[in-house]
C-alpha cells in the first residue's frame, strides 16, 4: 500500500533519518524527519495558481507542538493545544526566514508549510529537525524552490564548537547559534552569546554551514528517487518591456527623491513620480504589473546609486552611524525609563521591578521552567505614521522581543545577586531603521536608571548589504528604505566586551565569509560609537532603586522552619502579608525573600519572621501576649506562634489569688525566659522584669548585692 522512500545519515554521532511516501501522502510534499528519537512531521502545499490581482507571494509557515510528544496532557480546562506559545511562533520564524528568499519573484501562489513535532526524546531539540524537513518537504513537492537548505545548532563549550549540542549541554554552553544556508553560502543566522569575539562568532556560522552540507546532500539523493516533476514557472507578461520603458523616463524624477533625507517628505515625493508613472500608462495595463516594475525600479534606482557614489538615501556614507539622542528617567513614576532616538527612529523603553511571585512559568515539552527577565516589544501603527489595527503581538514584534531579550540577559547579574524579576516594555513610538536594536539600547539604558547593575552597557546596530555580481556595499545603521531594497538585514548586539546577539537574514542566494566579515568589523565600530552616544546619558546603574520600587531583603532559614512561617493552610504567612504590606517568597531551601515598597513595611516583615524561627534563649526578654489564663498561671504567646507558661507563682512578687487579678487574654506583656522543663516547654516569668522599661529586675538585684 505504501511506496516508501527512506534516507538514513549519521549526523555527528547522532542518526538522521528522513522518510516520505507513508504519512500525509496528499500533500504536495510531506518528510517525517528523526533527529535520535526527536520526530517532526513536515509538510508542503502549494495552490496551483495565484489569486487574481495578488502582488506579493503568500508563504505561511506553522511550527506546533503536541503535547502528546513529551507523554504530557496540556494544562487548562480544555486540555487540548490552543494559540502559538512564543516558541512555536519563535521556530515558525526560523523556518521562514531561510526558505522565504529561495521561491522565485514570479510565483504567487499561496504556499504554507506546517511543521508538527510528533515525538521529543529530551535531547535533541526539534526546531533542528523542523527547518531540515520542511526544507526536505519544498524539494519535493514540485514547487518551484531553488533549494534545498540545511540547518544546525552550534554551541561553544570549553573553547570548542559542538554541533547541536544536547538540552543538557545548553546549560553549559557560551553560545546557542542556529543558522540555515545552501551549499553555496549561508541564509539565516539567529544566536545568543556570553560577549563572544567576532573571530569566535564568524568561526561558529563556518563550522556549522559546513556541518550541513551532508545533510542538504541527503535531501538532494532523497529527491532524485521521488520528487513531483517540477512545477512551470509563470511566463513574464508580453507588455513588461513596454512598461519598463515608460517607467524608465522617470529615473531622475526616482533618483531626486530618493535624495531627500526626511522620510515623511521622501515618501511624498516617490507618490507623486508614482502616481505620475501610473497616470502615463493609464489603465492599458496590469496595476498589479506596473507595481511590481515600478518597486523593481526604485531598487535600481537606490542600489545603482549607492554601489557608484558611495552615498546613501540620506546623504550618509556606508560607515556613519545617524545622530542619536539619548535620555534616562524619562518618566517620574517608572521604576527606571529611557528614551532612545536614533535618527527617526525612536524606543521608549520601562523597566519595571517585581518579585519572585512575578515570574514568568514556561510550560514547554522539556518540562516548566521560570523566568525572572521579560522583554516586551510594541510596535504601534502610529510609529510609521499609518492607522492600523491594534490587537495582540504578532510573529514579528514577538521576534524583535526575543532578539532584543537575547542581547541583554547575558549582562544581567545573577538572580542570587539582584532577587528581582524584571520587565522591559519597549514602545516603538517612531520607526525609520531597526527598531529592534534601537529596543536593546533603550532597554540597557532603563535597566541601569531602575538600579539594575549590569556588568556593562549593550548596545545594538542593523547592518545592510547592496550587492550586484562582484560588487558590494556594507551599510551600517540601514533605514527602512534600505532594508527593504537591500539584499541582507544584518543586526549585531553586545557590550564593547564582546558580542551578545547575532541576527543575520539573506534576501539574495547566499553571502561570502569575506561580507560577513567585513559587516562584523562594520558593526563593531558602529555598536562602539553607539555605546559612547549612551554613556553621554549613563555609563553604569544608578546607586539605589527608585522609591516606588519594591526593596528585597534576603534570608535563610533553616529548612524545618519553612512550615512555621507558612502555617496551616497557610495563614500564617497570610496574615504576616496581610498586617505589613509586605510580599514573602519562600523556596525550598529556606531562602526567604521580603519584598515591601517601604522601609518600615519589609523591616516589620523581617522582624516577625525572625520571631518565629528564632529559638527562646535562656535569660532573654521578650515581648508578649497573653492568650489564655488558667488557675495555675497564664500562657504567653512569643517569638512569632511559641507559647510559654508563666506559673501563678511568676506574675509577681508575693501572693496572687487569681491570675486574672495581673492579666488577662489580650494583654501585652514583657517576659523573662527562666527554664524550660523535660518536655522542651518554654518557662517564662513576668515578676522579673519591670512591665514599664522592659528592664530585667533580677539582673539588677545582682549586680546591687555585688556592690
Amino acid at each position: 500500500m505504501f511506496k516508501i522512500f527512506r534516507k538514513e545519515l549519521d549526523w555527528n554521532g547522532t542518526p538522521l533519518v528522513l522518510e516520505t511516501g507513508k504519512i500525509a501522502r496528499q500533500a504536495d510534499g510531506a518528510v517525517m524527519v528523526s533527529l535520535g528519537e526527536t520526530t517532526v512531521l513536515c509538510t508542503a502545499v502549494a495552490a496551483q495558481s495565484p489569486k487574481p490581482g495578488q502582488d506579493f507571494f503568500p508563504l505561511t509557515v506553522n511550527y506546533q507542538e503536541k503535547a502528546f510528544a513529551a507523554g504530557k496532557i496540556p494544562g487548562g480546562f480544555f486540555k487540548r493545544e490552543g494559540r502559538p506559545s512564543e516558541n512555536e511562533t519563535l521556530v515558525s520564524r526560523l523556518i521562514d526566514r531561510p526558505i522565504r528568499p529561495l521561491f522565485p519573484s514570479s510565483f504567487k501562489c499561496e504556499t504554507q508549510v506546517i511543521c508538527t513535532v510528533l515525538a521529543h526524546d529530551m535531547e535533541n531539540n526539534p526546531d533542528i529537525a523542523a527547518m531540515i524537513g520542511a526544507s526536505a518537504a519544498l524539494t519535493l513537492s514540485g514547487v518551484p524552490f531553488f533549494g534545498p537548505i540545511g540547518a544546525a545548532r552550534v554551541g561553544y563549550i570549553d573553547g570548542e564548537y559542538v554541533l547541536n549540542p544536547t538540552v543538557a549541554q545548553m546549560e553549559d554552553t557560551q553560545l546557542d547559534l542556529v543558522m540555515a544556508g545552501t551549499h553555496e553560502g549561508v541564509l539565516m543566522v539567529e544566536s545568543e552569546a556570553q560577549e563572544l569575539s567576532e573571530e569566535v562568532m564568524l568561526g561558529a556560522v563556518n563550522f556549522g554551514h559546513d556541518s550541513v552540507k551532508p545533510v542538504i546532500d541527503a535531501i538532494i539523493d532523497l529527491a532524485e528517487s521521488c520528487a513531483k516533476e517540477p512545477r512551470a514557472l509563470p511566463e513574464e507578461p508580453a507588455e513588461k518591456g513596454a512598461i519598463e520603458a515608460v517607467i524608465s523616463g522617470f529615473d531622475d524624477k526616482f533618483a531626486a527623491a530618493y535624495t531627500i533625507a526626511d522620510k515623511t517628505e521622501r515618501q511624498a515625493a516617490l507618490g507623486e513620480v508614482r502616481t505620475a508613472v501610473k497616470e502615463e500608462l493609464g489603465d492599458e495595463y496590469d496595476g498589479v504589473l506596473v507595481g511590481s516594475l515600478i518597486k523593481a525600479k526604485e531598487a535600481d534606482v537606490v542600489r545603482g546609486s549607492i554601489l557608484k557614489t558611495g552615498q546613501r538615501i540620506d546623504g550618509r556614507d556606508t560607515k556613519t552611524v545617524r545622530q542619536i539622542v539619548s535620555e534616562a528617567g524619562f518618566l517620574p513614576r517608572a521604576h527606571g525609563s529611557a528614551l532612545f532616538t536614533r535618527g527617526e527612529t525612536q524606543a521608549m523603553v520601562v523597566a519595571t521591578l517585581g518579585t519572585g511571585q512575578d515570574e514568568q512559568i514556561i510550560d514547554a515539552l522539556v518540562g516548566e521552567s521560570r523566568s525572572n527577565f521579560m522583554l516586551h516589544y510594541n510596535f504601534p501603527p502610529y510609529s510609521v505614521g499609518e492607522a492600523g489595527r491594534v490587537g495582540s503581538p504578532g510573529r514579528r514584534e514577538i521576534g524583535h522581543g526575543k532578539l532584543a531579550w537575547r542581547a541583554i540577559r547575558p549582562l544581567l547579574p545573577s538572580k542570587e545577586d539582584f532577587p528581582y524579576t524584571i520587565r522591559l516594555v519597549s514602545e516603538i513610538t517612531e520607526s525609520n531603521g531597526s527598531s529592534s536594536m534601537a529596543t536593546v539600547c533603550g532597554g540597557s539604558l532603563a535597566l541601569m536608571d531602575a538600579g539594575v547593575p549590569l556588568d556593562r552597557p549593550v548596545a545594538g546596530i542593523a547592518m545592510g548589504l547592496i550587492k550586484e555580481g562582484d560588487e558590494f556595499a556594507v551599510l551600517s545603521d540601514i533605514l527602512g528604505d534600505e532594508d527593504h531594497l537591500g539584499d541582507m538585514d544584518f543586526k549585531v548586539a553586545g557590550s564593547e566586551a564582546g558580542i551578545t546577539s547575532l541576527q543575520m537574514d539573506i534576501k539574495i542566494t547566499s553571502i561570502t565569509p569575506e561580507i560577513m566579515q567585513i559587516a562584523l568589523d562594520q558593526a563593531k565600530g558602529g555598536r562602539l560609537h553607539i555605546l559612547g552616544e549612551m554613556a553621554k546619558a549613563l555609563t553604569s546603574a544608578r546607586d539605589g532603586l527608585a522609591d516606588s520600587a519594591p526593596k528585597i531583603t534576603t534570608l535563610s532559614i533553616p529548612v524545618d522552619k519553612i512550615r512555621d512561617i507558612i502555617g496551616p493552610g497557610g495563614k500564617i504567612i497570610r496574615e504576616i502579608c496581610e498586617t505589613t504590606g509586605a510580599k514573602i517568597d519562600i523556596d525550598d531551601d529556606g531562602t526567604v525573600k521580603v519584598a515591601a515598597v517601604t522601609g518600615a513595611s519589609g523591616e516589620a516583615a523581617v522582624a516577625r519572621i525572625r520571631d518565629i524561627v528564632a529559638e527562646p534563649e535562656l535569660g532573654v526578654i521578650y515581648n508578649g501576649k497573653v492568650v489564655k489564663t488558667v488557675d495555675f498561671g497564664a500562657f504567653v504567646n512569643f517569638l512569632g506562634a511559641k507559647d510559654g507558661l508563666v506559673h501563678i507563682s511568676e506574675l509577681q512578687n508575693g501572693r496572687t489569688e487569681k491570675t486574672t487579678d495581673i492579666c488577662k487574654e489580650g494583654d501585652m506583656v514583657k517576659v523573662k525566659v527562666i527554664g524550660f522543663d523535660d518536655r522542651g516547654k518554654v518557662k517564662l516569668s513576668m515578676k522579673r522584669v519591670d512591665q514599664e522599661t522592659g528592664a530585667d529586675l533580677e539582673a539588677e538585684a545582682a549586680e546591687g548585692d555585688a556592690e
